[in-house]
């Protein structure tokens, strides 16, 4: 478990250095159906006992609490592929950053793939959306202080 969160903390520490170093926008946020709170997705993802249900219902409900984690991971999944593609420069060997960042992301996600505690499942999704939000946000950052340097050299000429 440790493992699994310190490998996606220095991913995202890694991500955030190079989101940091480089400027770029993206051309439009990244909308699935997903929460828009932390709170919502805890609430949708953690199990809170109730009153005692049949053997049948039960099995239901795991079964959709997993479709919903499988959802959610999948849009995440899908959400990191679309954010990788502003990144279209070559890190010093000549590979792309785009292909470096897909490819970490797809190692991730397959060793979190078995992983079965709901806790840990919700904690790691949280932890990737927060990840792409933020680094979104530093891009658009750094490429608005690119644009408004850009306009003010050029009001000077």
């Amino acid at each position: 478990m440790i493992t699994n969160l310190q490998k996606k903390c220095r991913s995202l520490v890694i991500l955030l250095k190079f989101v940091h170093q480089h400027d770029i926008v993206p051309l439009r946020r990244l909308l699935h159906n997903v929460p828009d709170t932390v709170d919502e997705l805890l609430d949708r993802h953690l199990v809170i006992k109730e009153k005692s249900i049949n053997d049948e219902e039960e099995e239901l409900q795991n079964k959709r609490r997993l479709t919903s984690n499988r959802r959610e991971a999948l849009s995440l999944y899908r959400d990191i592929l679309c954010a990788t593609r502003f990144f279209m420069w070559s890190d010093a060997r000549g590979v792309l950053w785009r292909e470096i960042l897909r490819e970490n992301a797809r190692n991730e996600f397959e060793e979190a793939r078995y992983e079965k505690d709901p806790e840990i499942i919700t904690r790691l999704l949280i932890g990737g959306r927060d990840a792409i939000e933020s680094a979104l946000e530093k891009l658009a950052e750094k490429q608005r202080q690119q644009i408004a340097q850009e306009r003010g050299g050029g009001d000077r000429r």
